[in-house]
């Protein structure tokens, strides 16, 4: 810090006069019914040589700005004190004149304590004027406000302000202290940076953003008075109120006057300041979530909030954590990309409005790095008034009979990201991802094939004669959405066409608890106490076979990042609301790096990402597609693309994540107030679905950017360990599935009849007939005699399995 070069002789005299005279002159100037009482001059003579010597300034609270991705939309606000430390250059000339017109003629000439001014005081105090007068210079008031805003007790807080001789005597003593250590500019800037300007405005940066609108450096002659002359009374001279207006004009145009007489301006400009009407904004910074730069980013910026509170860097206590965000001045460039939340917020209201009972959730997530893109669902971010509620009566009969309100339209609630009692929604089908990875971790390659009935007897155990039962049995029996699912597929048919019953026995097959395993491995979490139970092996993770159909709660942000973990090779990253957090100083907190691992193979993750090509109308050079329940997500997107759509039993709840390799946008549509509710979620059968919310997100992210192809799998991951099939033409059907099954296939016998040159009944040929994978399915088909070898024309084709090429079997 600068320091000022002092007269020495002027300090000690200083200090010798305010130690003798302190008990009766300072007591009179503030205090005259104690001006000659003993105890005054106790004070003066034994307690000023024991008051501190220097002073303890804390920062004081500093206003904390958020802001999108480009680091310069604004986004939010947050602070418990509207206040920004400004430097002396970037404060107006005029302000700097009028607050020592206002509060002290003589700042530049005394050294903290102008022993004229206590004299002045003590004078007219004592000769029983109308008006008392104070002896307190901008040194000894800005010591004051230090003492207070450094105190770490409430009762320090009082005796900061109390009216006490005591008081003031440490301010003189601490005042002289603080002249000789900063210059009188510092000083001078310190006290306006802590001053209160009142309606929420703390410091002149605030102050002149509350009542201009515009930098303290673009201050007018005649907003600087007004300002300074608010610092002795602010509520009683608010210019925004009918009462202060007045009392706020007639304090201005004194400063003025006051202006002239220290000369800091002329006669002429003081006429001309005067001249011009008082007009104010009146304009109070919005604070926190509920007042975002756009009115639908408010589920963003919670989400970032509910983040902060968790990070143990900034605070051992929530509390703390708070108090910091709160406080600490930081500028945080958050994750929010402008385009993809905005279009995400069209998306979701788009022929859904936000008294619809559906919540339309979307959450877009960068692959790699884990930052959070988007957030946004067709509600308001909202505290519903309880004295006049919009919010409707749950749509949870149970709740409504009771007067309960639900979350529409207005809510607060953690939709997107869960907690709070907000444990998420099922997101069906698209849980058969996990099961394809876990299988794929094992070492069972895409093209593995499995005969898919209409209905699969499983080896799970659920409760007797339950809706999920095969009949008169406790074993698990799923179906397909459709009969004209059956048939033998592969991952990419099964998963393009969102086959039940070949995940089910896949799932059996690398075991529930390994498909668990690899959920969470995703970022899948149980958030709900039943689906956390039985996660675990003692609550029959091994038993949960309807797991890989969805039924486990989750959230469109854990689910769009779980997917994005596969877009980035396998990188897990933790979600992330920030890009950078700067301290008032400037200085970066590394806290907002991303937090990322390697949890799965790359090679795995780009074998399931290859397979989750085919639901959304989208193959790469190995992809064996057959099947989209999505398809047109890749016309509309426009670029590589990969995803799945998932609905539960009686379309509770619907879902849909699209990915390319820069956003992975996760849907889900559902009632949050009513799990079991008796509305359809849609998907794209109607506009209100949940697919066109999380395209057109994806659309409107990528706009701009180019499509960047998912890098397909290589190796045996795609057709694993291939065997020759035996040639067991003209055989009989017994004999060729006996021959085959010895080789270690997986035999059917096909309903369809070929022609052929082997006798009717016999075996005509197998599909495929060259090379599959070890333990795949090998179809007999049975001839039907003819001559035809090569099948009767329109006979529909098992689909190919071989690794080869469409055509090339």
């Amino acid at each position: 810090m600068r320091k000022r070069d002092h007269n020495v002789f002027t300090n000690a005299a200083s200090l010798l006069i305010c130690g003798l005279l302190a008990g009766v002159v300072v007591a009179a100037a503030a205090f005259p019914a104690v001006a000659m009482s003993g105890l005054a001059a106790k004070a003066g003579a034994e307690t000023f040589g024991a008051l501190p010597k220097e002073l303890n300034s804390a920062r004081a609270p500093q206003i904390t700005y958020l802001l999108a991705n480009d680091s310069k939309t604004p986004l939010a606000t947050m602070y418990d004190e509207n206040r920004r430390d400004v430097k002396f250059a970037d404060i107006s000339p005029y302000m700097q004149k009028a607050i020592i017109a206002a509060e002290d003629h003589d700042f530049y000439k005394h050294n903290g304590v102008d022993l004229n001014g206590i004299a002045r005081a003590f004078v007219n105090n004592q000769s029983g004027a109308n008006s008392q007068q104070g002896a307190s210079t901008l040194t000894m008031q800005y010591v004051r406000l230090a003492i207070a805003y450094s105190a770490t007790h409430p009762a320090d807080v009082v005796a900061a302000t109390e009216d006490t001789s005591e008081r003031k005597l440490r301010e003189m003593k601490l005042a002289l202290q603080v002249d000789k250590e900063f210059s009188k500019d510092e000083i001078l800037t310190r006290y306006l940076n802590l001053a209160s300007f009142g309606n929420g405005a703390y410091g002149i940066f605030a102050a002149s953003q509350v009542y201009f609108g515009k930098s303290p450096k673009n201050l007018k002659i005649e907003e600087a008075a007004l300002l300074a002359g608010m610092v002795k009374a602010p509520t009683t001279n608010d210019p925004t109120t009918p009462s202060g207006y007045p009392l706020a004009l007639d304090r201005r145009n004194y400063v003025i006057d006051n202006m002239v007489k220290t000369k800091a301006i002329t006669q002429q400009e003081a006429d001309a300041a005067k001249a011009v009407k008082l007009v104010v904004k009146d304009k109070r910074t919005p604070n926190g979530c509920v007042a975002t730069n756009q009115k639908d980013w408010g589920f963003f910026c919670d989400y970032f909030y509910r983040w902060w509170l968790q990070q143990e860097t900034f605070g051992s206590t929530t509390y703390d954590r708070e108090r910091r965000l709160k406080s600490g001045g930081y500028t945080i460039t958050t994750t929010l990309d402008v385009q993809a939340q905005n279009g995400a917020d069209r998306a979701v209201r788009k022929s859904l409005g936000v008294n619809s009972k559906a919540a339309r959730m979307v959450a877009a997530i960068e692959p790699g790095t884990g930052r959070v893109r988007a957030l946004s669902v067709n509600r308001n971010f909202k505290i519903d008034d309880p004295k006049k509620p919009q919010n409707k009566y749950s749509s949870d009969p149970k709740k409504a009979s009771k007067k309960i309100r639900g979350n529409y339209p207005n809510t607060v609630n953690p939709l997107l990201s869960g907690g709070q009692g907000i444990a998420g929604y099922q997101a069906g089908s698209t849980f058969k991802m996990f099961t394809m990875v876990a299988a794929l971790e094992k070492g069972i390659p895409l093209s593995y094939q499995i005969n898919s009935p209409p209905v699969f007897k499983s080896d799970y155990i659920v409760e007797q004669n339950s809706p999920a039962a095969c009949p008169g049995t406790h074993f698990y029996c799923p179906k397909n959405a459709s009969a004209s699912m059956a048939g033998v597929h592969n991952m990419w048919t099964a998963f393009g066409s969102s086959v039940n019953t070949y995940f089910v026995p896949l799932e059996q097959q690398v075991g529930a608890e390994n498909v668990i395993k690899a959920a969470q491995k995703l970022g899948i979490t149980f958030r709900s106490s039943d689906d956390a139970r039985r996660a675990t092996k003692e609550g029959g993770a091994n038993q949960w076979g309807a797991f890989t159909l969805g039924v486990s709660a989750t959230t469109p942000l854990e689910l769009a990042n779980a997917y994005a973990t596969l877009a980035a090779d396998g990188k897990y990253c933790e979600p992330i609301p920030v890009q950078q957090i700067k301290d008032p100083e400037g200085n970066k907190l590394d806290v907002a790096n991303p937090r990322c691992e390697q949890r799965i193979s790359t090679e795995v993750a780009r074998a399931a990402v290859d397979a989750a090509r085919c639901p959304v109308g989208d193959r790469s050079s190995v992809s064996k597609c057959s099947g989209a329940t999505a398809r047109n997500v890749r016309d509309i997107v426009g670029k590589p693309v990969a995803g799945k759509s998932g609905t539960t039993d009686g379309d509770k709840t619907s879902a849909l994540v699209a990915m390319t390799k820069q956003f992975a946008v996760a849907g889900i549509m559902a009632d949050p107030d009513w799990p079991q509710t008796n509305q359809k979620m849609g998907h794209d059968e109607t506009p209100t679905g949940i697919n066109p919310a999380v395209y057109q997100t994806l659309r409107d992210a990528m706009k701009g950017k180019p499509g960047i192809e998912f890098t397909p799998p290589s190796g045996k991951i795609i057709n694993g360990d291939q065997r020759s099939i035996p040639n067991v033409k003209c055989q009989s059907v017994d004999s060729a599935r006996s021959e085959l099954k010895d080789a270690g296939f997986s035999v059917v016998v096909s309903d369809n009849r070929v022609s052929s040159d082997c006798p009717a009944g016999t075996v005509a040929g197998t599909s495929p007939d060259g090379r599959t994978i070890k333990g795949g399915v090998v179809t007999i088909e049975v001839s039907s005699g003819g001559g035809n070898s090569s099948g009767t024309p329109g006979t529909p084709k098992p689909p190919n399995t071989t690794g080869r090429p469409p055509g090339d079997n």
